[in-house]
């Protein structure tokens, strides 16, 4: 079986794996090592001819099995007597009706119910959505820290701190309620949206598309709209992603490197999603109560109307993220804003809303290549390349170094 199509398999299972764990164990720190030795063991059991008709239940029962070895062995260690030591069953891992036996629909909507728990009120807001992508997305602490613009030995110390909290406060893992529920709504979707934007946008590894977490983000977000009906931000939410995810096929080359909007095929857009996603913000405005992910659903579907790059409403793109600065100020969002300002105000103007952003942008490789490109269009060479050398020197992939490479070679 080849590595990186196990490894994908693997990853793909992780959110609900791991959701399970913790359910069983109430304790998250438990629950990630189990998950990762279910995973060392899979592995080195899988192949073409004996991977599981489950491979979910499969890890589940596996990292189950690991867990309660750990916790006996625990309970060994404390035990000061030897006639004390409780027997082991003489039982048999991984029996081949094990993963039958499980009830699938026990464990559904666990992933939701780990993602409320990491958005715990006695959480900070960063911590809460942190702690989530760590916990339930599984990416690292530098694919976060990159999120949230900090440095990786910040994060690791904000999300250790997060799991202390969470472990002295010996929070219950049950189902909030329905109060609860709505109070950790934003948080949860929040950590959902992030979800997305590193499967949308990979900060590491070689492809510039992680599939895995598109679709369980999407998939997540389909689940709290159901569950929450009657709250907008969360269909605007589901309507981003789709209309995002509509162009994953034509994002990318044959050779694997990015295809920047203006040179995309759009006969390549899925329709469908794209439908799905308009439909879906439709009727969230419908609420008049206009969220963030709203504003920049409206803005992806704004792209999605143009038949052409020319016929683009920068205008009202340019409006949207006006309102989302208003609404949800950053220094991401003004550099978007400037990089949308460039098409209707010129290069210069649009450059003089990045020299502000600097500072608080100095390790974001985007906003040094989106200053390169407006440099170079005004002809400025020099100051271009060394924008463009600096973006490559934080460039999170490969993919999207060598495509900064590519930009800097085909300088004037």
């Amino acid at each position: 079986m080849h590595g990186a199509w196990l490894s994908t398999h693997v990853k793909a299972a992780r959110p609900r794996v791991l959701a399970a764990l913790n359910r069983y164990f109430q304790d998250i720190d438990l629950a990630e090592d189990a998950f990762q030795e279910a995973s060392i063991r899979a592995v080195k059991t899988w192949s073409d001819e004996t991977l599981p008709k489950d491979p979910v239940a499969w890890l589940i029962v596996a990292g189950r099995n690991y867990g309660i070895d750990q916790i006996r062995k625990r309970k060994r260690e404390a035990l000061t007597s030897p006639e004390t030591f409780e027997p082991i069953p003489d039982e048999t891992y991984l029996s081949d009706d094990m993963p039958g036996a499980l009830d699938q629909a026990h464990f559904r909507d666990d992933v939701v119910r780990l993602l409320f728990t990491c958005c715990h009120p006695i959480l900070r807001k960063d911590q809460q959505i942190a702690l989530a992508l760590k916990i339930v997305a599984g990416l690292s602490v530098d694919e976060i820290a990159r999120a949230f613009l900090v440095q990786p030995k910040t994060m690791e110390q904000r999300i250790t701190r997060a799991k202390k909290k969470i472990q002295a406060a010996k929070l219950s893992y049950e189902e909030p309620d329905a109060t609860q529920r709505t109070e950790r709504l934003q948080s949860v979707a929040n950590a959902i949206y992030l979800v997305f934007n590193e499967g949308y946008s990979a900060s590491q590894g070689e492809a510039i598309i992680r599939e895995t977490l598109c679709d369980e983000a999407i998939r997540l977000a389909r689940l709290l709209v159901r569950l929450f009906p009657e709250e907008p931000e969360l269909k605007g939410l589901l309507s981003l992603c789709l209309v995002q995810h509509s162009r994953s096929t034509a994002r990318v080359s044959e050779d694997g490197m990015p295809i920047t909007l203006d040179e995309q095929d759009r006969n390549l857009w899925d329709k469908n999603r794209i439908a799905e996603g308009t439909v879906l913000l439709e009727t969230a405005l419908l609420k008049h109560a206009p969220g963030p992910l709203q504003i920049e659903a409206a803005i992806a579907a704004t792209h999605a109307r143009a038949k052409t790059y020319k016929e683009t409403d920068w205008a009202e793109i340019e409006r949207l993220y006006r309102a989302l600065d208003h609404i949800r100020p950053s220094p991401v969002v003004k550099l978007n804003r400037a990089v949308v300002l460039a098409k209707i105000n010129g290069q210069e103007a649009a450059l003089r809303q990045l020299e502000p952003l600097a500072s608080s942008l100095s390790r974001y490789a985007s906003f040094h290549a989106a200053k390169a490109t407006l440099l170079a269009e005004t002809g400025n060479s020099d100051a271009a390349k060394s924008a463009f050398e600096e973006a490559i020197k934080l460039a999170g992939t490969e993919t999207e170094r060598a495509h900064l490479l590519k930009q800097l070679k085909n300088l004037k």
